[in-house]
Formats: C-alpha cells, structure tokens, sequence
C-alpha cells in the first residue's frame, strides 16, 4: 500500500486502530467491560496478528452506548441488546432516507 493510501484509513470507521488498552482509556472503562461486550457481541474486536484486540471507532460509539446504558443501571446483557437493536434501527433509518432520496418520484397528472 502507497503511503498517500494508508492515510485514507484515518477517516476509515471501520479501521480497527485502538487497542483494548487505548480504548478502554478513552471509554474510561475497564478492560474486563470491552472483554464482556465482546462475548455479548454488540462488538466483535478484530484481532491483530498476535491475537491482541483492536477496535474501531465505530465499534468505540457503540462500546459508550452501552457504557452508558449500563451507568445508567442496566443490566450488559440488556444493555448490548439496546445498543443492537438502536444500531439496526438508525441502519434502517439511514436505508430509507436512501431509497427515498433514489426513488423516482410519482408523476402527477391532472
């Protein structure tokens, strides 16, 4: 890959560039929080090629949410199931405003 090609990767959501240790620091959370979303599985961290946990910064936003949630007095089992279910539902959301901003629109006739 080009040098000017890996910078891409700095807007990049999806690039697992935290390691559990920097992510848990920016969540203020413990390590064993992000070990237990990852067995929920709102998250599944990728793995680097030594078997250490990265997370992206999408998977970060969820890891707060549910964080969050779970300051709040939520249980994590039901706290995950929250944060799937909202990430569905904004998935779909963002699906629909696509297809209507796409959609040939109805001829009107008089």
């Amino acid at each position: 890959m080009a040098a000017d090609d890996s910078f891409g990767r700095l807007d990049d959501d999806d690039y697992p560039a935290y390691t559990m240790g920097r992510a848990a620091d920016m969540l203020g959370a413990a390590q064993g929080f992000l070990r237990a979303l990852g067995e929920a599985r709102p998250t599944t961290p990728l793995r680097s090629e030594g078997g250490h946990r990265r997370y992206s910064r999408y998977q970060l936003r969820i890891a707060a949410r549910a964080r969050e949630l779970v300051d709040q007095g939520t249980p994590i089992e039901a706290a995950c199931r929250i944060v799937i279910l909202e990430d569905q539902l904004e998935e779909a959301q963002r699906i629909n405003a696509e297809y209507r901003r796409t959609a040939p629109q109805p001829a009107t006739g008089n």
